[in-house]
């Protein structure tokens, strides 16, 4: 017997709204909306767009019902706690790539749930097998036009697709493509590559299938595994520079056969392969208006076109690794070069616009990881500036090859500050910290051994804060 959703909960409730006039209070759990209880916050903003909209309340231990007329489509002003009240559809397949199990041992908790739901693929961005699916979701999906999903494919193999998810609806989860296809809704497909399981002809044959039997998607991500010094699989190693070179030519081979059949590339290396490869990034046209940044592919060009001032921020709306953790989701469990999409900024709690006894004059600290130094190096190197210099920051904390700004901790940045001058302005990527302030280690920007400037993880904003301080 399937349990009812958990009620909702108000968290916060816009002055002046039609809310706050009809009298809802921040703390009062949804019971019903229009006479049926939310699933998630997909079917709740249905029904709040709707004119009239009719609210069972539960305050406390009493009973409340409130009647609001407004125009169609008028916000209530209501903040709901999070986007799914009843069960998150948790993933079980078993990837022996996944970073979920690469993590250690004492985070919280919801870092190491693994999710495969369709809705928190609609919200943000995560990816889905679709071993999970059903013909309702399918329904679902198809009458509300939850269009983009993002579909993780890995291989078209059907043995193949089994192997890698150790699932043996694997192979057959993949006719749902066909069918959300078939139906008009947008999927955006990624596939990972483990070197030595779907690489070199592997990869070009799963090309090849999507093609011919997926030609319809929007586009395909092709990205490197994670590994963290806690990996449990010895199988899973990082790709040498051949193989990333080797990924890079079966992806750019088939860029021209896409464009020929379905009239664009399609198919896209993530940026981490150019750099794994000690290659160049292709040129900023060839990514088009960087609709597959958040993927990792595209963002070195685009933060270059940014921080010169040739194109405006193209910084994603939709959050990427762990950083939905606390609705409690779990984000797709790729590690590449992906934004975040917080908003951070001056909101994080505890955070230091500037050094107190700094002047306009003091010299500048950039923090980034390992992999980001090398896409900023050439960037802050072209202004001239003795003033600033860029620091490389190692993750010792997952070890391996995570070596992207978005997995940063806070005992890394310890480490590292402890080491630098006082009296400098040291700037702090927004990506590494959740919407509350927090390292993936769970400590915050407080601890820190030196005042850092949360900055905007695009070119603006870091250009904008190279300016002296005024």
């Amino acid at each position: 017997m399937t349990s009812a959703p958990a009620p909702p909960r108000v968290v916060a409730v816009r002055s002046e709204s039609v809310a706050a006039l009809a009298g809802v209070l921040a703390g009062d759990e949804i019971l019903r909306v229009n006479g049926a209880a939310p699933r998630d916050i997909i079917e709740w903003s249905l029904a709040a767009d709707e004119a009239e909209v009719s609210l069972d309340l539960r305050r406390g231990s009493t009973l409340v019902e409130v009647e609001i007329d407004k125009r169609a489509g008028e916000p209530l002003g209501i903040e709901i706690e999070s986007a799914v009240f009843d069960r998150v559809q948790t993933c079980d397949n078993h990837c022996e790539f996944c970073f979920i199990y690469q993590l250690p041992k004492g985070l919280r908790r919801s870092l190491y749930l693994k999710d495969d739901d369709y809705r928190l693929s609609f919200l943000y961005g995560n990816f889905t097998t679709l071993t999970r699916f059903t013909e309702a979701d399918l329904e679902r999906v198809v009458t509300e036009r939850l269009s983009p999903l993002n579909v993780s494919i890995h291989s078209t193999d059907h043995d193949l697709r089994i192997r890698m998810l150790r699932n043996r609806r694997g192979g057959m989860s993949l006719r749902w493509i066909s069918a959300l296809l078939d139906h008009g809704i947008d999927l955006r497909a990624q596939i990972v590559v483990c070197p030595g399981v779907n690489d070199a002809d592997a990869l070009d044959a799963t090309l090849a299938g999507i093609l011919d039997r997926f030609g319809g998607v929007s586009s395909i991500a092709v990205v490197p595994l994670g590994i963290s010094k806690f990996n449990p699989e010895a199988a899973m190693r990082p790709h040498s520079r051949d193989e990333a070179a080797a990924v890079i030519d079966i992806v750019e081979a088939w860029q021209p056969v896409f464009e020929t059949v379905v009239g664009r590339p399609v198919v896209y290396a993530a940026d981490e392969y150019y750099l794994l490869a000690g290659r160049d990034f292709p040129a900023a046209d060839t990514y088009g208006e960087f609709e597959m940044h958040e993927d990792g592919i595209g963002m070195a060009r685009a933060f270059e076109a940014e921080f010169h001032g040739s194109a405006s921020s193209v910084r994603s709306t939709r959050d990427g690794f762990f950083a939905a953790v606390d609705l409690p989701t779990n984000p797709a469990a790729y590690t590449g070069l992906r934004s975040r999409g917080s908003s951070c900024g001056a909101e994080v709690p505890g955070a230091t616009p500037v050094s107190i006894g700094v002047g306009p004059s003091a010299p500048i600290g950039v923090l980034t990881s390992q992999m980001g130094a090398r896409v900023l190096s050439p960037l802050i190197e072209g202004l001239g500036r003795d003033d600033v210099r860029i620091i490389a920051v190692e993750n010792r904390f997952f070890g391996g090859t995570t070596s992207v700004t978005g997995l940063l901790t806070g005992s890394d940045l310890c480490r590292v500050l402890s080491e630098e001058p006082e009296r400098h302005r040291y700037l702090l990527p927004d990506v590494c910290l959740s919407e509350d302030g927090r390292f993936l280690d769970e400590l915050t920007i407080a601890d820190l051994p030196r005042p850092v400037e949360v900055v905007a993880t695009d070119g603006v904003s870091l250009r904008d804060a190279l300016e002296p301080v005024r």
